[in-house]
């Protein structure tokens, strides 16, 4: 192997790639602002006029929750604890198929805008705000670190300026959110999953050339016990083994795919529910294709810094900034390539905060604007949603200035948000699947489950499980040639990213640390919901939740299971359908199937919202 040279830097053609990339996203941000009479209504503005195809939806929903930090994040994981991350395509699996017959047929049938409208009609409003405040807050947050966690990696290995980054993506974003809307939104996230698959290609690529092929990376990584896929261990306090990522993240994932706003209005933006499924499925290939390259990039990782480890030698000072690291190292000679990778990155972070401006201005606009003022025009309703895209766009990069100033106090809101999701979905589950589960249950299940969720997940940052609970495999650096590349320019101050700002040190460890809050962190999400279902069901027994009478439209029901066949028996009679003149000025959707048309009947949908 040759001995490495110094890294090389970033280059005009780097630049002019990254700025390209920009460009083209706000270039289709102005096209769907005009194209087809522009942004009539809110209805266009929020759910692309519910017209999409699969293909494009499905791109869109692989995007928005691959954000940089997946492009960062996953490699290094790879990296340091071997490819057993790749078990991931399994629960993507579970997680899907749960989305689409679950959750799915109920909130296409409903024709809802925002998840918490469900919430409202099926329990009582005090709910849905619940719901509508949790899903703010949490999106916020989640988008703030988003912006900055990977401008901060990208800046200490790239010279990549931190600021001008985090600002020129926020702008970028909120442009294209709030000129083209929701279209805009999913057609640039097909054009950035394009980037990210190239970005990562090049690399994997490059890395098989240098290193001799992918067989050498392979052979590499098994000697390296990198590939350590079969670890069965049904202990549950292990980070990650195959039952905590199957069933801990088929949880964890399906709170994000099932019932998060970001992805719940991109598929309910379909043309017809066939559609809508199947944007689910193609999204499914997706998935794998993306950790695939993850995995594939993490193991060119090992294969290339073995005998070297750039973090233990203080070349990078946090595990992210691997990926860049790698960039700049086998990049070099093509001027260009790296600022493809950069541009890979962002791409991961527009398609987050892209979906997360929609997401956020669509719940705002449903469940604080439209339930307090009923007497807005449509016309006034779209400018009302084109402003929220605005000031949510101003907020996250003001998160995103937050998040500079917090350090690891972020990682924890983070990781306390992604416990949100865990009760949310247990909410959720009540509702479709519960039907004695009343508002009462619904509350006192959301609070417990909420409670617990925090309990555990504060517990973990402030007393960090053992190292033989996460099990870090082994990095060498006895290869380092300690001569080259003379100045240790990568020593600027940064919050490890791996640990809390607030640990609690040399202290005794009671077995409450070692046991409770040494929980797998893909579990934090499976307890919240399962204590949300189980108090939710025994509290709406016991205060006559049996005896309430429910529209089975709110239920998950035998025929939305059966209605899946029907894509071969009643073509005929969808498009006879199509043909007749539709009365209410065609913003029913004639893709329902029949049973569904005699539900969704529009003023009954009006009245069965404000409750």
């Amino acid at each position: 192997m040759v001995s490495p040279r110094g890294i090389g830097t970033f280059v005009v053609w780097d630049y002019l790639v990254f700025a390209g990339m920009l460009l083209i996203s706000a270039a289709v941000g102005i096209y769907y602002a005009f194209a087809g009479g522009g942004q009539q209504t809110s209805r266009d503005f929020l759910m692309g006029g519910r017209s999409m195809t699969a293909v494009p939806v499905a791109m869109s929903l692989t995007a928005s929750f691959m954000s940089a930090v997946t492009v960062l994040g996953t490699p290094s994981e790879v990296y340091r604890f071997g490819a057993i991350f790749s078990i991931f395509a399994i629960t993507y699996c579970f997680v899907v198929v749960l989305s689409a017959e679950v959750f799915l047929p109920v909130f296409y049938k409903l024709g809802i805008t925002s998840t918490n409208e469900y919430l409202g009609l099926r329990f009582n409003k005090y709910v849905r705000l619940c719901g509508t405040i949790l899903f703010i807050v949490q999106t916020i947050l989640y988008t703030g670190i988003v912006i900055y966690a990977p401008a901060l990696a990208l800046n200490q290995v790239t010279g990549f300026n931190l600021w001008g980054a985090v600002v020129a993506t926020g702008v970028v974003c909120t442009f294209y959110c709030t000129m083209g809307g929701l279209k805009a939104v999913i057609w640039t996230d097909v054009f950035q999953v394009g980037i990210m698959v190239a970005g990562f290609a090049s690399l994997i690529i490059q890395a098989a050339l240098i290193q001799g092929g992918i067989g050498t990376i392979l052979n590499d990584a098994y000697h390296g016990a990198r590939l350590n896929f079969w670890n069965f261990n049904p202990n549950p306090l292990q980070r990650h083994t195959f039952w905590t990522i199957v069933i801990g993240g088929t949880f964890t994932w399906t709170s994000i795919y099932g019932v998060n706003q970001s992805q719940v209005q991109r598929y309910i933006s379909c043309k017809n529910r066939f559609q809508a499924k199947m944007s689910l499925y193609i999204n499914l290939v997706a998935l794998w294709l993306i950790l695939t390259c993850t995995v594939l990039c993490g193991l060119a990782l090992y294969s290339r810094y073995r005998d070297c480890d750039p973090w233990t030698a203080k070349k990078v000072s946090a595990p992210d900034q691997l990926m860049p690291y790698l960039a700049l190292d086998i990049l070099q000679d093509y001027p260009g390539l790296p600022g493809l990778f950069v541009a890979c990155a962002y791409s991961g972070t527009l398609s987050t905060v892209s979906s997360s401006i929609n997401a956020l201005a669509a719940v705002t606009l449903e469940d604080l604007v439209k339930s307090r003022f009923e007497s807005l025009s449509e016309r006034s309703l779209s400018w009302i949603s084109q402003g929220m895209s605005v000031l949510f766009g101003a907020l996250c990069i003001g998160m995103a200035a937050l998040a500079s100033l917090m350090g690891a106090l972020l990682q924890a809101a983070l990781s306390i948000f992604g416990m949100v999701g865990g009760p949310l979905l247990g909410l959720f589950a009540l509702g479709i699947l519960v039907p004695f589960a009343n508002s009462i249950g619904a509350l006192v299940g959301l609070l417990a489950g909420f409670t617990i969720s925090l309990w555990v997940g504060i517990g973990a940052q402030l007393y960090p499980p053992l190292p033989e609970r996460t099990m870090p495999l082994s990095l060498e650096t006895y290869g380092c040639n300690s001569t080259y590349n003379g100045t240790d320019w990568m020593t600027t101050t940064e919050v490890p990213f791996s640990t809390s700002a607030f640990q609690v040190y040399n202290i005794e460890r009671t077995p409450l640390m070692d046991n409770w809050y040494s929980l797998s962190y893909l579990y934090f999400s499976t307890v919240g919901t399962l204590v949300t279902i189980f108090v939710g069901m025994l509290i709406s027994l016991s205060t006559g939740g049996r005896k309430q009478n429910i529209d089975p439209r709110f239920l998950l029901t035998k025929e939305d299971f059966l209605s899946n066949f029907d894509v071969f028996k009643k073509k005929k009679q969808v498009l006879d359908y199509k043909s007749h003149p539709i009365e209410d000025d065609g913003t029913d959707n004639p893709g329902f199937n029949h049973i569904e048309l005699n539900c969704t009947d529009q003023s009954g949908r009006i009245n069965g919202t404000r409750l």
